[in-house]
């Protein structure tokens, strides 16, 4: 009667207790108490490329530079075989300020100005993007084996690299395109002149680079396997440095432009009957104040090529740098 009275006194809800069925009791045929959440929550994986997507996305500056650069370069690749004048071709009109037939209006001689101006960038965006080529190309390889043998190699190749960074550049640059396009008058000469003294900048970036990753455990792991230095240097270190050599590129191209407009400017680069930015601003200088259309019109497309790369670049250091977190608007 007592067992009675106290399973009732538990069955019934008292003062603070809700009302509910009895706590069930672990028999055999008790039902099994489910644990698991009534949401789960998932995360979706994301690759190493896709990371990097996502950070240079949330750059909008970059974005935009980037969308920019594709623009300005498709126009000077592909604009000039589209617009009614030719760069050659003089027209019956001297001198006149911008109109609709002429956006950018004409020079002493007729020669439309749009013309030239695409012309002119298509020069040095053909200049820029070997020169990164090449540079990058010579300089990843030369960082790469100095960084990753070190010893009289690395002293070796780096006493060059120092020796090429104490050279006053734009006086070797001006002797050896002198020279050189002299002989030839391609622009293709003019980028392996500027390619020649640029590798030293990446070689340097990617010689530190691979001090530090060839003491990695994984690079010891593959060594113990038996691979050779070349799978190593090629497989294993070289993807991991991906980052700043990329970035080190945007770079090259921004320092090429100018610098090939600098040689043009000198009048010791690209030189008529073809042309480039650096070779227009030259010729419009004295007319800057009279007809400045012919001075302003190639040094903008100049100023929107170089600030466009620094964009680009400074938005894949963001992206490429694995501990940036902070979205950039």
């Amino acid at each position: 009667m007592a067992d009675t009275e106290q399973a009732r006194a538990a069955a019934e809800p008292g003062p603070g207790r809700a009302a509910g069925p009895p706590p069930a009791t672990g028999g055999p045929h008790a039902p099994a108490v489910s644990t698991s959440p009534d949401r789960e929550f998932t995360v979706e994986s994301r690759s190493q490329g896709q990371l990097i997507l996502r950070r240079f996305m949330a750059h909008r500056l970059a974005v935009a530079s980037l969308i920019l650069f594709f623009l300005i370069a498709a126009a000077s690749l592909i604009g000039g075989r589209f617009w009614t004048w030719s760069y050659t071709e003089i027209t019956p009109e001297f001198s006149t300020p911008p109109s609709l037939a002429h956006p950018m209006g004409t020079d002493s001689i007729g020669h439309d100005v749009l013309a030239l101006v695409l012309r002119g960038a298509q020069k040095s965006v053909q200049v820029a993007l070997l020169v990164a080529l090449l540079s990058t190309g010579f300089g990843t390889l030369l960082g790469a084996i100095a960084g990753y043998y070190r010893g009289w190699v690395d002293a070796a190749l780096m006493r060059v690299t120092d020796i090429a960074l104490t050279v006053p550049s734009l006086a070797l640059l001006a002797v050896l395109s002198a020279v050189l396009v002299e002989q030839s008058g391609s622009w293709v000469f003019v980028s392996i002149v500027i390619a020649l003294l640029y590798w030293t900048t990446i070689a340097r970036v990617v010689r530190g680079v691979f001090l530090s990753l060839r003491e990695k455990e994984y690079v010891e792991a593959a060594k113990a396997l038996g691979a050779s230095d070349s799978r190593i240097i090629f497989r294993h270190l070289l993807p991991n440095t991906t980052g700043p050599i990329i970035v080190n590129a945007t770079v090259a191209v921004a320092v090429a432009i100018l610098i090939e407009a600098s040689l043009s400017y000198l009048g010791i680069g690209i030189r008529p009957p073809d042309t480039s930015l650096g070779l227009l601003i030259s010729e419009g200088q004295q007319a800057a104040t009279t007809r400045p259309w012919l001075f302003y019109f190639p040094g903008v497309f100049i100023i929107l090529i170089c600030l466009t790369v620094n964009f680009v670049g400074d938005g894949l250091r963001d992206a490429f740098d694995p501990q940036q977190t902070r979205v950039r608007a």
